[in-house]
């Protein structure tokens, strides 16, 4: 996607999926079209780890303290960018109770919700795309394999999506797809 200048109204985009398929490579396209910050829950998260305390009291929470105290900070960072009229684009793995917060979030402000769902049909090519991968993250951990086949075996992809992108895609493809979408 080439940059462009941003649309005047601001919209709220969650680009959500299991990891390895291509949340943040997406997520950084769609920024760049929207002149938009990207909020990664795992980078927000990142901050709260050096906190031992901390991950005692979120992994006691349920449901996950990590899910939902991560979605309720982006949520919250998203809502100051939005009511200062930008954009924003959201990554993480969001299931159906954080895309309704951030229908919430967005609605709040009057915003526009976009939802993009990433996924790979292919687990040879979906294993491929996490084994080996370091994305650096400060304080955070690298995730494995056998962690992505867990969440695989119990994903429900979210319903009620504005496009679903297949990793399998060539990534010509699928920034077609988002070209159509985002104009």
């Amino acid at each position: 996607m080439t940059d462009r200048s941003p649309p005047t109204d601001p919209v709220l985009v969650l680009v959500t999926g299991l990891p390895g398929t291509g949340k943040s490579t997406v997520a950084e396209a769609i920024a760049g079209r929207l002149a938009a910050p990207v909020l990664a829950h795992d980078w927000a998260m990142s901050g709260l780890r050096p906190y031992d305390e901390m991950q005692v009291v979120l992994d006691r929470m349920e449901p996950s303290g990590h899910r939902v105290v991560g979605w309720s900070i982006l949520n919250a960072l998203a809502r100051l960018q939005l009511r200062r009229g930008r954009s924003v684009v959201l990554d993480g793995v969001a299931r159906q109770p954080e895309i309704l917060g951030c229908r919430k979030a967005a609605n709040s402000e009057g915003a526009a919700l976009v939802v993009v769902a990433t996924h790979c049909s292919d687990a040879d090519i979906h294993r491929s795309r996490v084994v080996g991968r370091r994305r650096d993250i400060p304080d955070w951990y690298e995730v494995d394999w056998s962690h992505v086949e867990r969440s695989r075996a119990s994903w429900e992809a979210p319903g009620q999506v504005d496009l679903s992108l297949d990793a399998v895609d060539s990534w010509a493809e699928n920034l077609a797809h988002l070209e159509i979408l985002f104009g």
